[in-house]
């Protein structure tokens, strides 16, 4: 039933004001968790730091050498002069019609100051300089309030005026009169030698009263000076964990002595508190554990009990109630008995009950919280309300120690009411929230769990009964967790049925049964502590003095004399400092204490020393990181020269001073390879243990060396493809394996060769790329270009190992440049797959051909398309050949090149196929009808992944100064060569000069499979004459390049990074699919380019010569080594850039720095601007250079 629903009687209007109340606060606690979580904990740590500061100063945290149970002030009377009788505390402070009169108040102040040095020397401590002084400032220099705007002080305003009583003022104001003040001497203790301070307090209102309290608050927090205040001293007491011993000496200590003056009664009830507090506790959190939460909400119901004590402590210490820590200490258990987590459980009970009326995942989750707040906030609000209202009749009681608690807990349980539909219900949304974030994305399983067993079926007698017979733990578990655990709360379903008010019924019938003991005397547990001994010799002497001084300054007949109400508060204890010779003197020691004072001040701090703290260790961690960063670059060079003194003479010599440096990071990790390894440093000191240790050891196998892990795997104890994943370590398995291979070959020199191992991104490859991995193969990459495709210049990664394949790219996209640049177009776009099936017929083969073609068309389709976001079924071409029967799907797949994609939608549409031919066998997934890998004319005709087109015209000066030939003979030569050359050798797909060359450097680069060249280098290269035979125009129809920018090969670093450079790495944001087609168009352009190069170099009879320049290893290096002193090559630029220079010039420098080269001029004059073209004209040497780009020619 709803919180806002009307009810009628009186009482409507409450609870309709209640409700609204409850509805509002839940409904901003539901709305925004966050902030009301954060509004809630900064309100808790502001009471947190002021109850810690005001903890501080309680006997408990005082270091001194005895600690004494807690006094209370002693009240004695006086009637017509009579001498002292004592009075019960309560008696005197709640009312004074016991007496006939208005009585005279006043208020004892005492302080005891001892000197241990000077036990014996009683004259010495009376008359002491420092005592004196003391005096002086706590009479004169004291002032209080401190918020007022007039201020007083003892010795004129505070104190007992020597006056006929008739003049004592009773108003709020201080005395105005300039009698002098009622003096006590000091008393000297016999038993202890210390000196008792008494002063003499006017409290015959309650604002005196006030004022003398505060400043024997001032007068205890002093500093330190020659007296230091026991309060005071043990804040000298830095180390946390000195602190921590001398607070837990203390409370022993305590304990120990209000055992001794307490009644077996006492502890027994104490005891069976702490008993019940601590089932309370294991009570909430078996409850909460059996709804799914292990530790969140128990902890958020006790961190809402934490606050909300806080908050009431806070506020009971506003209201001038002083609550000690004894009876702090005996009332928490049954605080937290009264309060209990009742309320809290049957609200989290509700709130999951509402969320799972629907899923989750479909609900309004605030509406859903405050739903269920509303269902029970007036039962649980009229149950709290009951139980404040006993308790404000127990603060009424006005028996000590008992008012205290009741206040207490009743102002608790306010806090804790609020704190529930604020803070708890805040906690509740958000635990919601989550778990429905985690079942709409269903990255884990247990999203639901928690809120899932809140209406869970009671298991039936019968399987219990039929399950095994549980072990002895087991079943004191189960007892316990049945013991702590409310069942027929936890596992009702119904929802209609009450709550069973059994717990709230017996927690009401605790409280009222505490306050009926405590208004009996029954017992006296919360009773306050032992009074002010008045019999004590020094006391019962300072009592004698305040009388004499009474009856002479009061009127002269003594039958008038008013009642004399004397308070004596519990002293004040001072020690005087311990003086000795000053070796500093103090104009140096002054400002170091000044400093130092500055220090403890902000070390003492509970916020900023924490700051500091955490500012020291970052700021030692810095420093370590500093110094070991410090450190590495001289251990990474003692290598490099250890490594030089050892390189042969005449390697040295042989090798120019610029080329060392570039090749030592190389050679240094090549030399320390094992001494980087964090297994390595083993090898050289450990022996090799036996093969049974080893055994006992593989499952940690950190502790193994390498020779060990090889000697199991050499014995058959460990698998050598499984490296890996045994070890843990990848480089390691990978060296490991290595030296394995190394030593079962013939020749045994894998294991120190120079294939690279360290640094690679070995977890890339586990599972994608290869198995049984040694190493890596590192292959230069060289770059062509910039080349115009479609209106953007795009630079070409090749990798390959045949020289001239790059440069002569180059020289083709340059002439491409100079037309205008390439243009490129994407006919179709299709993966395929071929499955090949058998029928037990032809008839029964035919059929099945029929129905895909027909009406079995919509269905397959259907069927391959619910296996991918991306893959979608263009077509399909079925072929018969005998009883077999060949599907050939055709797909687009994204930017993913997909053949794992279209295998797994095949299979899909087979299963939909055989539910209709229950008589079809499935012979392979592959029939070869694809055709991957192979070269196939039904690749040719009907295309394999991207088709492309790519063109572009050469304008015919460009041709001559360029390419050096003619438009006409390039048409000429292609005709010749690549149309009837190759249709006279019978090639499917091979009218090209190279396309293979300039495809497989590119695929190696970009991560793509090099093994599918075989298919994808199908190219026909067109060349014609055009624009009255003046330019050449060139075309390359490409119809099977089979590429992707996710997945297999461009999922490792290097490979993505070109990938990036082009543009095309992972898949397009908004058009899936475009930047493979955008690949496959840079790798047709790229192939014409190189188609172009070739073919020139053909034509001008270069290709013979250029490739004795460039493929002889030995004469090119001894040219360079010979030249490099002179000389520094120069690499492409990435863009033209235009210099002024005549092409004579240009000529004889090429011909005089690279004579038998000549790459030098085309790499050169590769940077001029295009305008500039048809100036430079490159000599023989570099035309020789130029020609040839690939041995497929």
């Amino acid at each position: 039933m709803s919180l806002l629903s009307r009810r009628p009687g009186g009482s409507r209007s409450y609870s309709a004001f209640l409700g609204k109340g409850i509805h509002k606060v839940s409904k901003v606690a539901a709305r925004h968790p966050i902030e009301m979580i954060v509004v809630i904990l900064m309100a808790a740590s502001f009471a947190y730091f002021y109850l810690f500061n005001l903890a501080r100063t309680s006997e408990l945290f005082i270091g001194t050498a005895t600690t004494t149970t807690r006094l209370s002030p002693a009240i004695v009377y006086s009637i017509d002069g009579q001498p002292f009788q004592s009075l019960p505390l309560d008696a005197a402070t709640t009312d004074d019609s016991l007496f006939s009169s208005s009585p005279v108040k006043i208020n004892i102040k005492q302080i005891i100051v001892s000197d241990p040095q000077q036990q014996h020397r009683d004259d010495v401590l009376v008359n002491s300089a420092a005592i004196q002084k003391f005096q002086h400032l706590i009479e004169n220099d004291i002032y209080v309030p401190d918020t007022s705007a007039k201020q007083f002080k003892y010795q004129h305003d505070l104190c007992y005026k020597e006056q006929p009583q008739s003049i004592v003022t009773t108003d709020d104001g201080a005395d105005a009169s300039t009698s002098t003040c009622m003096s006590v001497k000091p008393v000297l203790l016999q038993q202890s030698n210390d000196l008792l301070l008494s002063y003499v307090f006017n409290t015959s209102s309650a604002f005196r009263k006030n004022l003398a309290d505060v400043w024997e608050h001032k007068v205890a927090t002093l500093p330190s000076t020659d007296l230091v205040s026991s309060i005071n001293a043990s804040g000298a007491h830095d180390n946390v964990l000195v602190w921590l011993f001398i607070l837990s000496r203390n409370i022993v200590f305590h304990l120990k002595d209000l055992i001794h003056v307490a009644d077996n009664v006492d502890i027994i009830v104490v005891l069976v508190g702490y008993v019940m507090a601590f089932s309370t506790i294991i009570s909430l959190y078996v409850n909460m554990r059996s709804m799914g939460s292990r530790y969140t909400l128990a902890t958020a119901v006790i961190v809402n009990g934490m606050f909300s004590f806080m908050l009431g402590f806070l506020t009971v210490h506003m209201l001038g109630v002083d609550v000690h820590a004894t009876i702090l200490a005996e009332a928490l258990p049954f605080l937290v008995v009264t309060i209990g987590f009742e309320r809290h459980y049957k609200l989290t009970k509700s709130v999951l009950q509402a969320s799972k009326k629907s899923s989750i995942s479909k609900q309004d989750i605030r509406q859903t919280v405050l739903n269920a707040v509303d269902a029970v906030a007036l039962p649980l609000s009229r149950d709290c309300c009951i139980e404040i209202t006993v308790l404000c009749l127990g603060a009424k009681s006005g028996i000590g120690g008992l008012r205290e608690f009741c206040l207490l807990s009743a102002i608790l349980l306010a806090f804790d009411l609020f704190f529930m539909f604020t803070w708890y219900t805040a906690v509740l949304a958000l635990k919601l929230e989550l778990g429905r974030i985690r079942e709409i994305s269903s990255t884990s399983a247990e999203s639901t769990k928690w809120d899932k067993s809140a209406t869970t079926t009671p298991t039936s007698p019968t399987s219990t009964n039929s399950s095994a017979m549980p072990t002895k733990t087991r079943l004191i578990g189960r007892t316990m967790v049945k013991a702590f655990s409310n069942n027929d709360v936890v596992t009702s379903n119904s929802s209609n049925k009450s709550d069973d008010p059994i717990i709230g019924r017996i927690k009401l019938l605790l409280i009222v049964g505490f306050v009926v003991m405590h208004l009996f005397n029954i017992c006296s547990t919360f009773e306050s502590g032992p009074q002010v001994d008045i019999t004590h010799t020094g006391i019962s002497e300072v009592l004698d003095q305040v009388l004499d001084q009474y009856k002479r300054t009061a009127l002269s007949d003594a039958a008038t004399l008013p009642t004399l109400i004397v308070e004596v508060s519990p002293p004040l204890i001072f020690h005087v400092v311990k003086s000795g010779w000053n070796i500093v003197p103090n104009a140096i020691a002054e400002p170091l204490a000044s400093l130092f004072g500055i220090y403890d001040v902000y070390i003492q701090h509970p916020v900023i020393s924490k700051w500091l703290t955490v500012a020291l260790f970052v700021s030692l961690f810095l420093n370590t990181y500093l110094f070991n960063v410090a450190k590495q670059p001289k251990q990474l060079i003692e290598p490099s020269s250890s490594l030089s003194a050892t390189t042969k003479p005449h390697q040295l010599s042989a090798t120019a001073p610029s080329d060392i440096q570039p090749t030592e990071p190389i050679i240094n990790k090549k030399q320390s390879r094992l001494r980087k390894s964090k297994h390595q440093h083993h090898q050289q000191s450990t022996e090799i243990r036996s093969l049974e240790t080893c055994v006992s050891l593989m499952q940690t196998p950190d502790e193994l060396l390498d020779e060990e892990v090889i000697r199991l795997v050499q014995a058959g104890k460990m698998a050598p493809y499984a490296l890996e994943k045994t070890l843990g370590d990848l480089e390691r398995a990978v060296g490991i394996r290595r030296a394995l291979i190394s030593r079962a070959s013939v020749t045994k020199t894998l294991e120190h060769s120079a294939l690279p191992l360290e640094n690679y991104h070995y977890d890339k490859v586990m599972g994608a790329c290869c198995e049984n991995v040694i190493g890596y193969m590192p292959l230069p990459v060289g770059i062509a270009g910039p080349m115009n495709i479609d209106d953007v210049h795009v630079h070409i990664p090749m990798a390959t190992t045949e020289g001239c394949l790059v440069a002569s790219t180059a020289r083709g996209c340059k002439a491409i440049n100079a037309g205008g640049g390439a243009s490129t177009v994407v006919t179709a776009d299709g993966m395929t797959r071929g499955p090949c099936v058998e029928f037990p017929t032809v008839i029964r083969a035919a059929e099945c051909k029929r129905w895909i073609e027909q009406e079995g068309n919509a269905m397959l389709t259907d069927a391959f398309n619910s296996t991918s976001r991306f893959a979608r079924l263009r077509k399909m071409k079925v072929a018969l050949a005998g009883k077999l029967v060949f599907i050939r799907f055709s797909t687009t797949t994204g930017d993913a090149m997909g053949m794992n994609m279209i295998s797994k939608g095949c299979e899909k549409a087979l299963g939909v196929l055989s539910e209709t031919f229950g008589d079809m066998q499935i012979i392979s997934l592959s029939g070869n009808y694809c055709t991957d890998k192979k070269p196939a004319a039904i690749n040719w005709i009907e295309g394999r992944g991207k088709s492309v087109v790519a063109e572009a015209v050469i304008p015919g000066p460009i041709v001559e100064k360029v390419l050096k030939t003619t438009v006409a003979a390039l048409v000429e030569l292609n005709i010749s060569k690549n149309l009837i050359g190759s249709a006279l050798a019978g090639s499917v797909g091979g009218f090209n000069a190279h396309a293979a060359n300039i495809l497989t450097a590119i695929y190696l680069a970009t991560g793509q499979d090099p093994a599918q060249n075989v298919e994808s280098s199908n190219c026909i290269t067109l060349m014609k004459a055009v624009n009255d035979n003046q330019d050449l125009h060139i075309s390359c129809t490409m119809p099977c390049i089979e590429v992707g920018t996710i997945g297999g090969g461009t999922i490792l670093p290097p490979q993505q990074s070109m990938l990036d450079m082009l543009g095309v790495r992972g898949p397009h944001p908004t058009e899936p699919g475009k930047n493979a087609q955008r690949l496959a168009r840079i790798i047709c352009a790229a192939v014409m380019a190189g188609e172009l190069s070739l073919c020139a170099a053909l034509a001008a009879g270069h290709l013979v010569k250029a490739h004795m320049a460039h493929n002889r290893g030995n004469a090119a290096t001894t040219t360079i080594a010979s030249q490099q002193q002179n000389t520094v090559p120069v690499t492409p630029s990435a863009s033209p850039i235009a210099q002024p220079s005549s092409p004579a010039t240009q000529d004889k420098k090429v011909a005089s720095k690279y004579p038998s080269i000549g790459v030098g001029d085309l790499e050169h004059r590769y940077q001029k601007d295009l305008m500039h073209f048809h100036h430079s004209s490159p000599p023989l040497g570099v035309q020789l250079a130029l020609g040839h780009v690939g041995r497929g020619s």
